[in-house]
């Protein structure tokens, strides 16, 4: 049997759902794409990604987890591919003042959302 499969979303939780939007929102200019709201508000997912993009960000936002969330040593973390002028937009995450590592022999580098989950930023790739 063969299996066509595609990455459909990744989920992370959020203590601050609109503060969370508001980042992904300025530091990527990804939109709120779709809402889930549970009746009784025990939680709220918000999906999020690029227009026109159909691989999204999950938000979950959970009523009764209020504090932060203990990521421990786990080194996992989103890579996002940015268009344009890759210095300039480094820049202006240094700006944001949300940079938490930069390794610049690999000329990448990681911000951080408002709940420390690690994004890995990186220029499109050239092609030949």
């Amino acid at each position: 049997m063969e299996i066509k499969a595609h990455f459909d979303h990744f989920n992370i939780n959020v203590t601050d759902l609109e503060r969370s939007l508001r980042f992904y929102k300025e530091a990527l200019g990804f939109e709120k794409t779709r809402e889930i709201r549970h009746p009784d508000g025990n939680f709220i997912i918000n999906f999020v990604s690029r227009p026109g993009e159909s691989f999204g960000l999950e938000l979950t936002w959970l009523r009764d987890h209020p504090q932060a969330y203990e990521l421990g040593d786990n080194e996992s973390h989103l890579a996002v591919r940015v268009e344009g002028d890759y210095d300039a937009i480094r820049e202006y995450h240094r700006q944001m003042g949300c940079i938490c590592y930069e390794n610049k022999e690999m000329n990448l580098y990681f911000i951080h959302d408002p709940d420390d989950y690690w994004i890995e930023i990186l220029p499109v790739r050239k092609t030949s």
